[in-house]
C-alpha cells in the first residue's frame, strides 16, 4: 500500500507533553527520521519564532523528507490558552499564537492540527457556549485557511486528558456544525482504543472526513509494545484506499532512538 509513515518531533525547548519522540535539534531528529526509514516528520511548535523556514527546508531535501502537518499541543500544553476559555482576551491569544503556526505550515504546505488547544468545558460557562466559542474561534482559522492554502485536521483525544471532542463520532458531529472544507478529521488510534466502539468501524464510517492519522500503541508506546491489531487496522485503510500520512506520536520508551527504530522496524512489515 502507498501510506507514508511519519514521525513527530519537536525542538529541544520542548516539554514532555509535547508527546514526541524526539526532543532535540532539528537536524540531529530530521537526520534520524530519515536515516531510520520515515517518509517525512510531524513538527510540534508552540510559537512561529520557533521554525526557521529556510533552514528547515533545506533538511528536508537534503534528506528526501515531507512536512506535512504542524502539531499545536504545546500552546495549550505550555500556556493553558485554548478555543473554548469564556475569557476572550484569552482566546484571541491562543488564536494569535496558532495563527502563527498557520503562516509556517503554508511555507511547507502543511496542514495544521487541532488537538488539546481546542479547550476543555469550563465550570463557568455553559457547555453550549464553550463549543460556540470553539466553533467561532473555528471559523475565524479556517477563513484564514482558505487565504493560506492551509487545511486543519482536528483530533479527537480521549477524556483523561481533555473533556471536549473526545471520539471520532464527537469529532465530526462539530464538524459538521462548523460546515467548512478544509475543517477534517484526524483520528489518533491510540485516543480510538479508548473511546470509539471500533477502530477500524469508526475508519470506515468517517474515511471521507480523515485527512491523517497518528498511531501508536494502546499504552503510547512504540507499536508492536501493545495490544493493538495493526496488521487489521493496516488491512482496513488499505480497503479504504487511504494514501496519506500516519504518523508516529509515542512516548520515548524506553528511549527515544529504540522508540523510534522499533516503530518504523514494526510498521514497515505491513506498508
Amino acid at each position: 500500500m502507498t501510506l507514508k509513515i511519519g514521525l513527530a518531533i519537536a525542538p529541544e525547548t520542548a516539554l514532555p507533553s509535547a508527546f514526541v519522540v524526539f526532543r532535540d535539534r532539528l537536524e540531529t531528529s530530521i537526520e534520524k527520521a530519515a536515516r531510520l526509514g520515515y517518509d517525512g516528520i510531524e513538527l510540534a511548535l508552540l510559537e512561529k519564532s520557533q521554525a526557521d523556514v529556510g533552514h528547515i527546508k533545506k533538511l528536508l531535501a537534503e534528506y528526501g523528507l515531507e512536512l506535512p502537518v504542524i502539531s499545536t499541543g504545546q500552546i495549550y500544553g505550555e500556556t493553558g490558552l485554548c478555543f473554548t476559555d469564556p475569557d476572550e482576551s484569552r482566546r484571541e491569544r491562543a488564536l494569535a499564537q496558532f495563527k502563527g503556526l498557520m503562516e509556517v505550515a503554508a511555507e511547507f504546505g502543511a496542514m495544521v492540527n487541532i488537538g488539546r488547544v481546542r479547550g476543555p468545558y469550563f465550570p463557568t460557562i455553559s457547555r453550549p457556549e464553550a463549543e460556540d466559542n470553539f466553533l467561532r474561534s473555528l471559523e475565524k482559522l479556517s477563513d484564514l485557511g482558505r487565504t493560506l492554502g492551509v487545511a486543519l485536521i482536528l483530533e479527537p483525544v480521549n477524556r483523561y486528558e481533555i473533556d471536549f471532542i473526545n471520539s471520532c463520532a464527537e469529532g465530526v458531529e462539530i464538524l459538521n456544525r462548523l460546515g467548512r472544507e478544509n475543517v477534517k478529521l484526524m483520528p489518533d488510534i491510540f485516543h480510538m482504543n479508548i473511546e470509539d466502539p471500533s477502530i477500524e468501524g469508526s475508519l470506515c464510517k468517517y474515511i471521507d472526513h480523515i485527512a491523517y492519522i497518528h498511531f501508536a500503541d494502546s499504552n503510547r508506546h512504540a507499536p508492536g509494545r501493545g495490544h493493538l491489531d495493526f496488521l487489521s487496522i493496516f488491512n482496513t485503510l488499505t480497503a479504504l484506499d487511504y494514501k496519506g500520512f500516519a504518523t508516529v506520536e509515542i512516548l520515548p520508551y524506553p528511549e527515544p532512538d529504540i522508540a523510534a527504530r522499533e516503530a518504523i522496524q514494526y510498521l514497515r512489515k505491513y506498508c
